[in-house]
């Protein structure tokens, strides 16, 4: 067929292909069935009925094994009586003879050795029983059993068929089965994640006062009362101050991660060049006190973002710089730069700097770099940052300068709803 041919090319025909082969045309219907999404009654009670349509049968049921792989579980079934029928043993009956010896069986009813069941189904018309063995990964899952009102004709290429059909309802149960667990999983650990938050923000919520009290009565013993005390008890007071403004720290710091991670974003249309105006009239003090340099681009385009989460963005680049910068610290520079889809935007200084090796490790959250040793924190300002980056469905990195210094780069997209 392919002599003096580069390509054979056949264009796919499902019509076509039911007049050419009803076998394949079976298969491809009941593949199609199985492929989808579906929970696992529902891929039963569905393949069962295509089955049956496709083979003229008048009735059957589907049976999986339990979990201790010695009885059949009824799981689907239709056209037939099935009271007293939902649990089979392996080995008892025809079914879960098929089972116990991954065989196709037919048997015509007149042969049952059960004349009580004999009886009963002829007396519904069914003439014959078919049990098809679900066999997936070379194990088996269960069993199909069919039953028809007349006499058929069962050549080896149905039976091939009829055994291929269970092995793909055995792989799609398979399949629904460890859907569910999963989806059951997942359920769990959402509701687990759902109790967690719960009990943080509660805790979160109850220790905030407290923590601010602390903080502000240890203020006004520090101010009031610290030259009546002795040395040892003005040092008390004064490790006292220090750990009390670290705890209110903390739970600020906490509470703006879970804000950044949970609260929902409105965004709108900013000028940049209002926020970064705002981050240096905060850091002004401390910038010139400092002699540090600010330099920032004349012009930065209008960005689509949450205003608040931008504001963050840049006030703990810039507190960071001025935080880990160290003594050689003389300019933060904000930049700007863009591609097809991204808005970038920088803070950069000209500090201590960090190593190429830290650049995924300090984003995380409660990381230090060592640079921070002897620096009030929290660890939690570059995971905030992160997070915030995320939810715009951009990315944060971060490059270390050639000789000193670090630049970080926050992208956020530019197609945000």
């Amino acid at each position: 067929m392919l002599i003096n041919k580069k390509y054979l090319s056949v264009k796919f025909s499902e019509s076509e292909l039911r007049e050419r082969n009803r076998a394949l045309s079976i298969l491809l219907d009941i593949g199609n069935f199985l492929s989808r999404p579906l929970q696992l009654k529902d891929v039963l009670d569905g393949v069962l009925l295509k089955v049956l349509d496709h083979f003229d049968l008048a009735a059957g049921r589907i049976y999986l094994t339990d979990e201790t792989d010695q009885y059949l579980i009824l799981a689907a079934h239709t056209g037939i009586e099935i009271t007293g029928l939902e649990r089979v043993r392996m080995g008892e009956g025809f079914s879960g003879l098929a089972a116990q010896t991954r065989s196709f069986i037919l048997q015509d009813v007149t042969a049952l050795e059960d004349k009580e069941r004999a009886t009963l189904l002829l007396s519904k018309g069914l003439r014959i029983i078919i049990c098809v063995p679900l066999i997936a990964m070379d194990k088996v899952l269960g069993v199909m059993n069919l039953a028809s009102t007349k006499v058929l004709e069962l050549d080896e290429g149905k039976i091939d068929l009829l055994d291929v059909i269970g092995n793909q309802i055995a792989v799609a149960a398979n399949n629904a089965k460890l859907y569910e667990e999963l989806a059951n999983k997942i359920k769990e650990v959402e509701e687990k994640t759902d109790t967690i938050k719960f009990f943080a923000y509660s805790a979160l919520h109850d220790l905030k006062s407290p923590a601010i009290g602390i903080y502000g009565l240890t203020k006004l013993l520090h101010k009031h009362y610290r030259n009546l005390l002795d040395e040892k008890g003005r040092r008390y007071c004064d490790q006292i101050l220090n750990a009390a403004a670290q705890i209110e720290a903390l739970v600020e710091r906490i509470n703006g991660y879970i804000m950044a991670k949970e609260a929902p974003f409105t965004f709108e249309t900013i000028q940049v060049k209002e926020v970064t105006d705002l981050i240096r009239n905060e850091f002004a003090a401390a910038l010139d006190q400092r002699h540090i340099r600010w330099v920032e681009p004349e012009t930065i385009p209008l960005i689509n973002a949450d205003r608040l989460s931008l504001i963050r963005v840049f006030r703990n680049l810039v507190d960071n710089a001025l935080k880990y910068g160290g003594n050689s610290l003389g300019e933060i520079r904000i930049g700007y730069a863009e591609d097809q889809e991204f808005h970038i935007l920088s803070v950069a200084d000209d500090g201590v700097g960090m190593q190429k090796q830290d650049s995924e490790k300090v984003f995380e959250i409660f990381q230090r770099h060592k640079t921070s040793r002897g620096t009030e924190g929290t660890g939690l300002g570059l995971a905030i940052i992160r997070v915030i980056a995320e939810r715009h469905r951009g990315s944060v990195r971060m490059e270390p300068g050639a000789e000193k210094g670090v630049t970080f780069y926050v992208s956020i997209a530019k197609r945000l709803e």
